[in-house]
């Protein structure tokens, strides 16, 4: 069978089998959500059960990776409405904002300064952590045009420290005394993925995960202007340097059509078949996407990176889970 015919194959198997997986319980519990799933799978069956890609086989993936991630997050906003976000309040919006601009200063300039991680490295790891996990990392690497190996790395590094916060939240709840709902704002400030927000709001109580995924929502939410952020002052520092301005970066036009799907799901009352099928068919190309990242990904490039990476990381995660704590207490 042509390659080609085999990766259209297995990326939809491997894709289904990572949905599938977390579909279980334990899988729920540890937050584990069909996309850090896919790209777990797609890195065993990458680096375990297959040759190398042919140049056919790597336009396959780089087609789910790019434009099947770009539709994807497109069709996420018929998850959102403007409604929702308000119900939560001015103080969870600015809770975000804190969050997301403090991570993103300061895993820049120990990155880059202290670390002497390149700045494509930095601000995809960085942005993972700041933002919404795997998705926010993909999304911004277009405009940075970022190395395969940066990308991995700083999927990896999202996935590890998400999951380890999930086993913080309860003890941070026992010492805090806020009340469940209040609680599940900070969680959904701070935690790195959606299913996450899902799962740590769950080991509270209902209306932990109520907060929790509303506040993380309008955290995902705010990926469009934070790329478009990032693309533009990333552009404004390659213009002048060796590159020249011949590096143009490219316009993240897929944020807008983010905006537009939220808008129209605000402002219409869509028909509940067809807005599940939306919300089904965001979550089947982000699927497909992570899958192929997961097969380009290789433990050797992983091992190259070396522990900067994951020091960084280590220090938002801390950053994350103890500065949103405090500015969560000042706010509420």
């Amino acid at each position: 069978m042509h390659w080609t015919l085999r990766m259209w194959i297995l990326l939809p198997l491997i894709g289904a089998i990572a949905y599938g997986l977390a579909q279980l319980t334990w899988a729920r519990h540890l937050g584990l959500g069909a996309l850090p799933m896919a790209i777990g799978l797609g890195i065993l069956v990458g680096n375990g059960f297959t040759p190398a890609w042919s140049t056919r086989s790597e336009q396959v993936l780089a087609f789910s990776k790019k434009r099947l991630l770009r539709i994807g997050i497109i069709l996420f906003g018929s998850h959102l409405t403007l409604q929702q976000l308000i119900a939560v309040g001015w103080q969870a919006a600015v809770l975000d904002l804190v969050v997301i601009g403090s991570v993103l200063s300061v895993g820049y300039w120990v990155g880059v300064r202290v670390l002497g991680m390149s700045r494509e490295a930095t601000i995809l790891t960085s942005v993972g952590s700041a933002v919404c996990g795997a998705a926010a990392i993909l999304a911004t690497e277009p405009v940075l045009k970022a190395k395969q190996q940066d990308v991995s790395v700083a999927v990896a590094t999202v996935v590890v420290f998400g999951t380890l916060a999930l086993f913080c939240y309860p003890l941070i709840f026992s010492l805090t005394g806020l009340s469940s709902a209040n609680f599940g704002v900070y969680i959904g400030s701070t935690v790195h993925e959606v299913a996450q927000a899902v799962a740590a709001g769950q080991a509270i109580d209902a209306a932990a995960m109520n907060s929790a995924l509303i506040t993380k929502l309008m955290r995902v939410m705010m990926l469009a202007p934070v790329v478009v952020l990032i693309g533009w002052l990333y552009q404004r520092t390659q213009i002048g340097t060796a590159n020249g301005p011949s590096a143009a970066i490219p316009w993240p036009w897929f944020v807008f059509g983010f905006i537009a799907m939220v808008t129209l799901n605000s402002l219409i009352d869509l028909p509940a078949a067809l807005r599940h099928a939306l919300q089904v068919s965001a979550q089947l190309a982000l699927i497909l996407a992570m899958t192929a990242l997961g097969l380009q990904t290789r433990f050797a490039a992983l091992r190259q990176a070396g522990a900067k990476p994951l020091i960084l990381s280590a220090l938002l995660f801390v950053l994350l889970l103890g500065g949103g704590l405090v500015v969560h207490q000042l706010l509420y």
